[in-house]
């Protein structure tokens, strides 16, 4: 790994990366800082957690000039992303406000007063963004860098208009930067229709789509006894931190209070929280809970180092959207463990994310007997829940979708279009 000493980096920047502990360089870092300083255009695949963040952030911070505003959009997919992408700049740049933060679910008229601030840096969900251009609160026309962080998810959530529309009212001389965990074929396309005369970068094992640190591991449950596996392996591999993914709201409140019924320390965060409380439960799971339950509002925007374990109480019916969650775990090349609930007819699923990721999952036969009697759902909504296809997450009830706003939610998305099974992670 090469020292950031080594990347000629400004005095002021190198003193405010060693204040974080940022001292060496990750292999993304490595290979995209040198080259965005030259003011190219960049698409990356790299695994979640490698590091991308720094890749963008750094070498913009670097060129920035401040001599106009703002310089640099960078959009992200959710709010909680886009909220941990500022606050780490923030502590890389000299005054809070050459940074903004804007994203819907939030006072847009705060946002407006940031922006008169002129901020160097506006970091943003698109749809948010758009609002504000459409009310004359943001200005791209001085825009130099563009950057798209976990473009795939953003495009898996209906943005692609937006998006597209944002950098429609870029300069054309601009550098942009394009960062994802998988490059399908429609990032390509955005890329190739926006992007000139671009590197292409891919970091790490193309053969593998998660990081090599993180073990895979699934049991066979049917509904009635899915939180008492959920118990059985709480009790014997003691997770030290973990988020608990489930499909739907009802699902994560109701098993974050059964946690807690049993003397386990849980937070909860969906969509249907206030941004307050979603920041209050991020906060107490950073410092104090081991448990953050959570729908697929977080799949992309957590980045806490300390998780040890992703569980999924609900499988993933598209592959990617397990990669994606399993990637907030080994962040930084540390270590972790995967652990997903199927039913019997569940097992084709376990074989396409094998298959998909090229990892093997190895089956686990938990001692469920001491927590048979244990139940997060009343009988009633188990039996309810089994005739209509939630435990096999298909169906009409097992598709439940969080409210959002027009801030964090793709056109596409808003006109009803069809889009993948990403949908509840604004």
């Amino acid at each position: 790994m090469v020292n950031f000493s080594e990347m000629s980096l400004r005095p002021e920047l190198l003193e405010a990366l060693g204040r974080i502990g940022f001292v060496k360089a990750t292999d993304v870092q490595e290979q995209v800082i040198p080259i965005a300083m030259q003011n190219k255009d960049v698409i990356v695949r790299a695994k979640t957690g490698t590091g991308k963040t720094g890749a963008f952030i750094i070498p913009i911070i670097q060129r920035i000039s401040r001599g106009r505003a703002p310089e640099a959009i960078i959009m992200a997919p959710t709010r909680e992303l886009a909220i941990q992408i500022a606050d780490f700049t923030r502590k890389l740049t000299r005054r809070r406000e050459d940074v903004a933060i804007v994203y819907g679910g939030a006072s847009i008229n705060v946002q407006i007063d940031s922006l008169k601030g002129n901020p160097s840096i506006v970091i943003g969900t698109p749809g948010r963004i758009i609002d504000l251009m459409e009310r004359g609160a943001l200005e791209l026309s001085q825009i130099r860098f563009l950057v798209l962080d976990e473009a795939d998810t953003m495009l898996d959530m209906g943005f692609i208009d937006d998006i597209e529309f944002i950098m429609s009212k870029t300069p054309r001389g601009k550098q942009t930067l394009l960062f994802s965990a998988t490059m399908p074929d429609r990032v390509m396309s955005v890329a190739k229709r926006h992007m000139h005369d671009f590197s292409f970068l891919s970091i790490g094992s193309e053969e593998s789509l998660i990081v090599s640190g993180i073990k895979h591991y699934y049991a066979v449950s049917e509904g009635r006894y899915k939180f008492a596996t959920l118990l059985a392996y709480i009790k014997q591999y003691t997770p030290k931190k973990a988020i608990i993914f489930v499909q739907t709201k009802y699902a994560a409140s109701a098993i974050c209070d059964a946690l807690k019924a049993n003397g386990i320390g849980a937070m909860l965060m969906h969509g249907g929280l206030t941004q307050a409380k979603r920041e209050h439960s991020l906060k107490m799971f950073r410092n104090e809970a081991r448990f953050l339950i959570a729908t697929g509002v977080a799949a992309r925007g957590i980045d806490v180092r300390s998780i040890t374990d992703i569980i999924n109480f609900d499988i993933p019916d598209d592959p990617y959207v397990y990669v994606h969650k399993v990637g907030r775990a080994a962040r930084m090349e540390s270590s972790g463990r995967s652990f997903t609930i199927v039913s019997q007819d569940q097992l084709n699923l376990v074989k396409d994310i094998e298959i998909t990721a090229n990892i093997n999952m190895e089956r686990l036969n938990l001692d469920i007997r001491e927590f048979m009697h244990t139940r997060a759902f009343s009988k009633r909504r188990e039996g309810h829940d089994r005739q209509f296809g939630r435990d096999r997450g298909h169906g009409r009830f097992g598709r439940e979708r969080e409210t959002s706003n027009r801030g964090d939610r793709g056109r596409s998305q808003r006109r009803g279009f069809r889009y993948s099974d990403n949908r509840n992670n604004y």
